[in-house]
């Protein structure tokens, strides 16, 4: 019997709310995209096939128990086609959701302790972290605790529910950064100095079309300052940050030297913040992630006759914890997609050998942990009989791969098929390299990496190649990325564009290559900067010649058909039209929960809406006065330039320093009371600005008005 929770008012009407936005929708009460963006910040993003939708599941860390891996199964089988995947960001998806279902199935997932709050759109997205947090025998401490901190605090903040674009976060266990801080927006890697907790800190990090490297922000930061510290650089990206260039509207391009902030600029603006904070110092509970170490009072198997396929397994896939006498076992889920009925088996599995708390990972898999090893043989062959003791958990013969052209409207290319054609050939041509863990392959349907390939030793994102009046699918190969072994992390370097048929070939040249020529211990990487990227581009240029392609060629991996690019519109980049009036009523509903904050005590919410109440309200007016929109600074500044040094509004002092209040005082009762009384009177006076100006709502694009 699952055990299942009451429901939070605050739940209660998160449930309520969408259901009454689907209505409305339904109902042609609110138009397409304005909906968009309210069911994204509830984790309902539109797939590649038509009225359906992805639900996505937020997992701080990637934390899972049974009785959830139990109920998700079950909403897959009501409520969708009956998969289940597993994503790189240790979320999971379900796909082909009717959008009418989405409130019934968020309720059965919230009384088990999962949310779908957050998990898409521009909010702070999933909270990821090495997914053997707590049993690593190099961290210096467990940093789950942290990562579900700051899920926490973050999750429902009104710092961050319109921002220009998302936020990611990581937290590493050791400085062997297996859960690539350095590709994040904030990343942490936890040490210890002078006998006090705190973490190396990294921002700025990215992939995407463009990949970006972390900046170190601190090389030691106390445990208590992590919070404050996010918070403030939230602010920071919420009023600097680029809205209007989609493609540039992340964190890495504010912090970039050249032609953002750069981080000294970005880290100034960020102390400045830290007096309006609420929290100076946030502690961490140490204990808000337990260990929870099962109880097995039945026997594992007695005389077990070991073969050559369990010592593989046990070679590859199981790892000693660092609390003595358990191991961790690690189970390879083919691209992510596990069946509802084979999922609920598997929770029965964990049941029986293993603690509730297991997690998913970065590679598209699950580990379950504090397994004692008297009971491995039994785990095997109860995996087995599940088809899941696949050996080479997270090596070579591991390949990642993004959805592609199955589901994601970005997709160019099919990922999924490409993936086990490679995972085939290396089990059947290099079975001395399926326990080869310093090389990793990563594919992505398209440029923007949901498949992580730009930290890959070896990456594809697809792509096309044209030729005689044709088109081919293609990848884009790159080389080089990944995490070496002690830490360092490097972004891949793309090296040439190949046939997609062609991969296999590629690969295996690749490893042919580095099998052949390579010095003794010599990291594949290191290999790959030795001999350099001209090196690499002839090793594989003939396979790049589109002029020998036979007519399979130009068909994508699991089609017969020849290839047609279909490249729809992503979540985040859609046009539309709204009315000006809309966008005051906007600010409006931040006047509304900065009042409500405001009788629970809640100063530093209060103040932010009002905030908000105050940014939105001016850019309704510039637009209504045709005037452009970017970032929150600019829309203060061109306020005052067109606004009100024409005279069209009268403000006791500048509206710069009217706003920015916000950073000058502490979120004390008095002030937030104040402030919120200064943006209602503000937003009146816009009101009666445009009742005296303009007799019809005037229609505005998207693009023109994000910020």
């Amino acid at each position: 019997m699952i055990e299942t929770k009451t429901l939070s008012k605050v739940v209660e009407k998160d449930l309520a709310e969408l259901k009454a936005k689907i209505a409305q929708f339904k109902n042609n009460e609110i138009d397409e995209e304005r909906f968009k963006a309210f069911r994204l910040a509830r984790g309902v993003y539109g797939q590649r096939q038509q009225g359906v939708q992805m639900f996505r599941l937020k997992l701080p860390f990637g934390k899972l128990t049974p009785d959830q891996l139990e109920t998700i199964a079950n909403l897959s089988e009501k409520y969708t086609n009956g998969n289940i995947h597993l994503t790189t960001r240790q979320n999971i998806q379900l796909h082909h959701v009717r959008l009418e279902d989405t409130p019934e199935m968020w309720e059965a997932l919230e009384r088990v302790g999962v949310t779908t709050k957050e998990a898409c759109g521009n909010t702070v997205r999933n909270v990821t972290a090495s997914p053997n947090a707590g049993i690593d025998p190099n961290e210096p401490f467990d940093v789950a605790p942290y990562a579900q901190g700051v899920f926490e605090y973050f999750l429902r903040n009104p710092i961050c529910q319109d921002m220009g674009r998302k936020i990611k976060m990581a937290f590493s266990s050791s400085e062997e950064d297996s859960a690539f801080i350095f590709i994040h927006d904030f990343g942490f890697i936890p040490r210890i100095k002078d006998g006090q907790r705190g973490f190396k800190v990294i921002v700025g990090g990215g992939l995407g079309a463009q990949a970006f490297m972390g900046l170190v922000a601190y090389e030691f930061l106390p445990e208590d300052q992590v919070i404050p510290l996010i918070e403030a650089g939230l602010r920071v990206f919420d009023r600097y940050g680029e809205r209007e260039r989609r493609h540039k509207a992340r964190l890495k391009y504010l912090v970039e030297p050249k032609k953002g902030l750069g981080l000294d600029g970005f880290m100034k603006l960020v102390e400045e913040e830290r007096k309006a904070i609420a929290n100076k110092s946030y502690p961490i509970d140490h204990e808000l992630v337990k260990q929870e170490i099962p109880v097995i009072d039945h026997p594992g198997l007695e005389n077990y006759v070991e073969d050559d396929a369990y010592k593989t397994w046990r070679n590859t896939n199981v790892e000693e914890q660092k609390q003595k006498g358990y191991y961790t076992v690690k189970v390879r889920i083919p691209l992510g997609n596990i069946h509802a009925e084979k999922a609920r088996k598997l929770a029965d599995v964990i049941r029986r050998w293993a603690s509730p708390d297991f997690r998913v990972t970065l590679n598209q898999g699950v580990i379950l942990k504090f397994v004692k090893p008297e009971h491995l043989s039994a785990i095997y062959e109860d995996l087995k009989a599940l088809d899941l003791v696949n050996p080479g958990f997270d090596t070579l013969a591991d390949v990642t791969a993004c959805p592609g052209t199955d589901t994601c409207n970005l997709g160019v290319t099919n990922s999924t098929s490409l993936a086990l054609v490679l995972e085939d050939m290396i089990r059947d041509e290099f079975p001395h390299l399926v326990d080869e863990s310093n090389i990793k392959i990563k594919i992505s349907g398209c440029m923007n990496s949901c498949g992580q390939h730009m930290v890959a030793n070896i990456g594809f994102h697809g792509s096309s190649i044209k030729y005689d009046g044709k088109v081919a699918p293609a990848q884009q190969v790159v080389i080089g990325g990944g995490v070496e072994p002690g830490g360092a992390g490097y972004i891949a370097e793309k090296v040439i564009k190949i046939p997609t048929k062609r991969i296999p070939e590629t690969v295996r040249t690749l490893l042919l290559d580095y099998e052949a020529n390579a010095e003794e211990t010599e990291y594949f990487n290191e290999y790959f900067r030795r001999q350099g990227k001209i090196y690499f581009y002839d090793l594989l240029k003939h396979l790049g010649d589109p002029s020998t392609l036979t007519a399979e060629g130009f068909q994508d991996w699991g089609y017969t058909d020849d290839f047609v690019p279909e490249i729809g519109v992503g979540e985040c980049a859609g046009v539309m039209l709204d009315l000006v009036g809309t966008i005051i009523n906007d600010a409006k509903d931040r006047l509304q929960s900065g009042k409500e904050t405001l009788e629970i005590g809640r100063w530093a919410d209060t103040i932010y809406y009002a905030y908000n109440a105050f940014v939105i309200g001016a850019k309704a007016s510039l637009l209504d006065n045709d005037v452009q929109c970017n970032t929150h600074k600019g829309i203060i500044d061109d306020f005052q330039k067109h606004i009100v040094d024409e005279g069209l509004i009268n403000l006791p002092t500048s509206f710069e320093e009217i706003v920015l209040q916000i950073n000058k005082h502490e979120p004390s009762e008095g002030f937030a009371t104040v402030y919120l009384k200064q943006a209602e009177e503000f937003l009146k006076g816009i009101e009666l600005l445009r009742a005296s100006s303009s007799a019809v709502d005037k229609l505005v694009i998207n693009e023109f008005y994000k910020a």
